[in-house]
C-alpha cells in the first residue's frame, strides 16, 4: 500500500486497486472507490475541511455518496455534497441536535500530537440534504465494478455494509469491530444484532477482509464469528460483563479489554451494551 496525498484535514492511502482510504483528523475513515464510469464515496468523515473538493483532486469521475449509518463521525462531510444515499431508518441521525464535531476533532488532534488549529469556519454547515434510501440488496454500478448493500442493523437501525466482490472487501463502517457499540438510543438489542450477524455471515465466502470506519487496518472476517459467539454469551449472561463507560454513558463490555480496546483473551470482536437491551422487546 502506498501513501497518496494529504492536506491539513485529510490523508490518504491506497488499500486496493482504485480504492483509496481517506483519513480524517479524528482518525475516522471513508473510502473512495473508482469504477470505469463512476466513483463511490463510502461515508464522509466528521465534517471538517471540504471533503468534496479534496475528492475532486483524487478522481475526475462523478461521485456518488453513500453512508454506512447516520452518526455524525460518518456523515459530517455529506453537507459538502448535493445528495447522498442512506438507509431510511438513519436519515434523522444526520441532523443530530448535539454537534459533537469540534470535541471529536480536537480529541483526535491531541492524540496525534499534531499542531493544527481548527476554526469554526472549517466545519461544514449542517443543512437539509437530498437523501435517497438504500436497502438490503441495493447495488451501485460503477462501471465494471459493482458494490452491494448488505443490511446489518445493530449499531444503528439503519446500519449497512458494502460488499466489493471484485476485490473481496467489505466496507463495514461500525457494523462489527473491536468496539461495537450497542447501548446507544438507536441501537438494536443483542438478540436482533445476532440475527443480523448470522445474515452477514452468509456473505463470508465472497470477501476476505473488512475495512471499517476507524483505525486503518484490514480486519479478518473471522470477527463476524467471534461477534456471534459473544452475542450468545451476553444473552446467556456468561460473558465478562465488564462495567465501563463510553461516550459519557455507562455500559458493559462483553469481554475484558485494555485501554486500546484490545481483548485480553486474544480475540478481536467486542461489544459494548446495556443490560436492558439484551433481549428483543416482545
Amino acid at each position: 500500500m502506498e501513501n497518496n496525498m494529504g492536506s491539513k484535514f485529510f490523508n490518504t492511502q491506497e488499500i486496493a486497486p482504485h480504492t483509496t482510504a481517506i483519513i480524517g483528523l479524528g482518525n475516522e475513515l471513508c473510502y473512495l472507490l473508482e469504477g470505469k464510469t463512476k466513483a463511490l464515496l463510502i461515508d464522509t468523515l466528521i465534517g471538517v475541511g471540504n471533503l468534496r473538493a479534496f475528492c475532486r483532486e483524487l478522481t475526475d469521475l462523478p461521485i456518488t455518496v453513500v453512508n454506512t449509518h447516520g452518526h455524525i463521525d460518518h456523515t459530517g462531510g455529506i453537507f459538502d455534497f448535493d445528495e447522498c444515499y442512506i438507509h431510511s431508518n438513519d436519515i434523522s441521525l444526520i441532523y443530530e441536535k448535539e454537534d459533537r464535531r469540534k470535541g471529536y476533532v480536537e480529541n483526535g488532534i491531541k492524540k496525534s500530537g499534531k499542531k493544527i488549529v481548527i476554526l469554526e469556519t472549517d466545519f461544514t454547515v449542517i443543512k437539509p440534504m437530498k437523501t435517497f434510501p438504500i436497502y438490503d440488496g441495493f447495488v451501485f454500478d460503477l462501471g465494471e465494478r459493482k458494490i452491494e448493500v448488505i443490511a446489518v442493523p445493530g449499531h444503528t437501525l439503519g446500519t449497512v455494509v458494502l460488499l466489493d466482490r471484485s476485490n473481496r472487501i467489505v466496507f463495514s463502517g461500525d457494523a462489527c469491530n473491536i468496539n461495537t457499540l450497542l447501548f446507544l438510543p438507536h441501537s438494536t438489542s443483542i438478540e436482533e444484532y445476532r440475527e443480523s450477524l448470522f445474515y452477514f455471515k452468509e456473505f463470508q465466502p465472497y470477501f476476505d477482509v473488512m475495512w471499517g470506519g476507524h483505525n486503518l487496518w484490514a480486519v479478518p472476517k473471522v470477527i463476524i464469528d467471534e461477534a456471534i459467539e459473544l452475542c450468545g454469551e451476553i444473552i446467556a449472561r456468561t460473558d465478562d460483563a465488564l462495567e465501563s463507560e463510553h461516550l459519557g454513558r455507562p455500559c458493559f463490555y462483553g469481554k475484558k479489554k485494555d485501554a486500546n480496546f484490545k481483548r485480553l483473551d486474544g480475540k478481536i470482536a467486542n461489544i459494548a451494551y446495556s443490560k436492558d437491551k439484551i433481549n428483543r422487546n416482545r
